[in-house]
């Protein structure tokens, strides 16, 4: 079996790049949705599937538009939530504990925020309603969330991919086998920039 292909496309440049947006609807600009599209040209996808955040919804309408493809919004596909840390540039998080929580984000998530295991957790289970080759535009945090769940990354080894504004990592996805097994998994097959 050849697998479906996945295309996971970060959405482009925001409004405020740089800043732990998280949850918060920032929108794109406009040169960040014109990278979206560019890349997009590039790729084979039967479906568009995005976060509901407009810096994902905006470039994705248009790619699917622009194909005449449906386009399906799934907050799963969310940026981790940084809780009180949400729309903070990182050095105006609390040092000590930002560095906690890039050192092991499930024992210490942001205040008020997501742990790694929910983040996991719910983008896994978008991953394994995938049946067709998807694009989905997506955030970093949910990229590097699904490298974890389909490649068995601990956190610091998902992180490592260097994932900027209008990046698209490949993926080759083998849904789960059978009801109850650990589910689906994939191979990289393209990372770019």
């Amino acid at each position: 079996m050849s697998g479906i292909a996945v295309h996971l496309l970060r959405h482009g440049v925001p409004v405020r790049p740089g800043l732990l947006l998280g949850h918060a609807d920032e929108a794109p600009l406009p040169a960040g949705v014109a990278a979206c599209l560019a890349q997009a040209e590039k790729l084979a996808f039967e479906r568009v599937v995005s976060s509901d955040l407009a810096r994902a919804v905006i470039p994705a309408r248009d790619i699917a538009a622009s194909r005449a493809l449906p386009h399906a919004v799934d907050a799963r596909w969310r940026e981790l939530d940084f809780g009180a840390w949400t729309g903070l540039a990182p050095h105006e998080a609390d040092a000590a504990a930002h560095a906690r929580f890039w050192d092991d984000p499930e024992a210490h998530p942001p205040p008020g925020g997501e742990r790694w295991s929910q983040a996991r957790a719910r983008v896994g289970a978008a991953l394994a309603q995938i049946e067709a080759p998807t694009l989905v535009v997506t955030h970093g945090g949910a990229m590097r969330a699904a490298l974890a769940v389909l490649c068995a990354m601990d956190h610091r080894q998902a992180w490592a991919f260097d994932l900027p504004y209008a990046s698209v990592l490949s993926l080759r996805l083998w849904p789960s086998p059978e009801p109850g097994s650990p589910g689906p998994v994939a191979q990289i097959v393209g990372l770019a920039a």
